[in-house]
C-alpha cells in the first residue's frame, strides 16, 4: 500500500505525542501491506471498522484517536482522510470526509 500522506500523521503526532509510536507503526505496517479487500484489513486489525466505498477506520492508542482512510485496493493506495480524537471523530461523517 502506498500511504498518502505521512505528513498528516506527522503533524498530528506533533500535537499528540502519545500517538507518535502507534502512528509510525501503523504507517510502517500499512506501507508493507497488500490489502486486496476489507477482510485483509480485518485479519491484521480486528477492531478496524470497515465502511462503504473503501473507507476503513483504525483505532489508535486504544481508541483514543481515530484514523480514517480511503483505500483503493486495485491501485494499492491508502489516503488518509482524517486523524483526530475520538470526540472529533464523533463530529464528522467518516463516509464523506
Amino acid at each position: 500500500m502506498r500511504v498518502i500522506a505521512k505528513k498528516t500523521l506527522r503533524e498530528f503526532w506533533k500535537k499528540h505525542a502519545d500517538s507518535e509510536e502507534q502512528l509510525k507503526t501503523w504507517y510502517k505496517e500499512a506501507s508493507k501491506a497488500k490489502w486486496t479487500n476489507p477482510p485483509d484489513i480485518k485479519k491484521e486489525y480486528a477492531k478496524a471498522s470497515i465502511l462503504k466505498g473503501g473507507r476503513a477506520v483504525f483505532n489508535i492508542c486504544g481508541n483514543k484517536y481515530r484514523l480514517v482512510t480511503d483505500i483503493n485496493y486495485k491501485r494499492q493506495w491508502a489516503f488518509i482522510r482524517f486523524i483526530g480524537t475520538h470526540d472529533d471523530y464523533d463530529m464528522i461523517d467518516a463516509n464523506t470526509i
